[in-house]
């Protein structure tokens, strides 16, 4: 196991922990569910989609320090991006989901200078700003991206060339998964690697890392260009996967809801923000269901309450009961 112990939110972070019993459990959960569930595949696929979107917030809140409240604007880019490309007759999964995480960096990339070299309240002004113009261009842009009415008259190929995307969402879900596989291991590699621990000081002080030698708005830049990327993943592949791009996916609504899931989850921790996400999910689409008029008072309560009661989020939870079965 890695030695590294970079400082986190609430004290020292453990990186051994995606190697301990947390993230076996997840991903075993995760590959039950496509057993034990069969008729809730594509539930089980938008959570996916969910927990890839929050570990791209999370490498940036959790990890670098930068706040955003127009984050949905990479998911939506991503989205947009495969959506069109596959009206346009490239129909091939990987090339739309490469392309949607190309299209969402790129515009990371532009927008950086803007954003790493802000404050906290410099940065949310910026970022919501920007996710209102480019959500009211696309609004106008009825003839690309469908206005109001989003796309959805597009065609994805089989994946490899082999492998349809079937009625019942199995090979949906699959592709998810695996997404989401690569994209977590990636994740851990990058926040456990001498890059991940230079966010890290960064986030917990910004004034003395310059003064130590390190490039603190080159790595800010790298972080934010990395999780648009990543969140340009998930809106492919939430394209790819529902036939469907909308405004709903760049607007602020979904903006708003990705921090509140990292927090439910516990920001620095993939781990746990990727159990947040899911738990987050399964409580939406319950809560939809029992009461289609109040949904979203009732998630309200859930995610107040699980605020004061669990302090650092399910990442945090992870870390004590560790703490404590090691002094048991």
């Amino acid at each position: 196991m890695s030695a590294l112990n970079p400082v986190g939110h609430g004290g020292l972070w453990k990186p051994t922990l995606p190697f301990g019993l947390v993230t076996p459990l997840l991903f075993i959960a995760l590959i039950a569910s496509y057993f034990l569930f069969p008729n809730h595949l594509a539930l089980a696929t938008q959570i996916l989609v969910l927990m890839i979107f929050a570990l791209s917030y999370d490498l940036l809140q959790g990890h670098a320090g930068i706040v955003s409240l127009g984050h949905a604007v990479f998911l939506g880019l991503g989205a947009y991006g495969s959506a069109i490309l596959a009206r346009w007759g490239f129909t091939d999964p990987l090339f739309g989901l490469a392309a949607g995480a190309s299209i969402a960096a790129l515009v990371a990339l532009v927008l950086s200078p803007i954003v790493v070299r802000g404050s906290d309240f410099t940065r949310l002004l910026v970022t919501l700003g920007v996710a209102s113009l480019i959500h009211e261009a696309a609004n106008r842009m009825r003839d690309l991206t469908g206005g109001a009415d989003g796309l959805a008259d597009f065609e994805v190929a089989p994946l490899l060339g082999l492998f349809a995307f079937d009625f019942e969402g199995r090979t949906a879900f699959l592709y998810a998964l695996t997404v989401f596989a690569l994209v977590y291991a990636a994740l851990w590699r990058v926040t456990t690697s001498p890059f991940g621990l230079a966010l890290r000081g960064i986030r917990e002080n910004p004034r003395r890392m310059p003064a130590i030698g390190s490039p603190v708005a080159r790595h800010l830049a790298v972080s934010y260009l990395l999780s648009g990327g990543i969140a340009g993943v998930g809106g492919a592949l939430l394209a790819q996967t529902s036939r469907f791009a909308s405004l709903d996916m760049l607007g602020f609504e979904r903006s708003a809801e990705i921090v509140m899931v990292v927090t439910l989850g516990g920001t620095g921790h993939i781990a746990g923000v990727s159990i947040g996400a899911a738990a987050f999910g399964l409580v939406k689409d319950a809560l939809s269901t029992v009461s289609p008029r109040y949904w979203q008072l009732g998630l309200g309560i859930v995610l107040m309450a699980s605020v004061f009661l669990a302090r650092g989020g399910i990442g945090g939870l992870i870390e004590r009961f560790g703490r404590f079965g090691r002094r048991a």
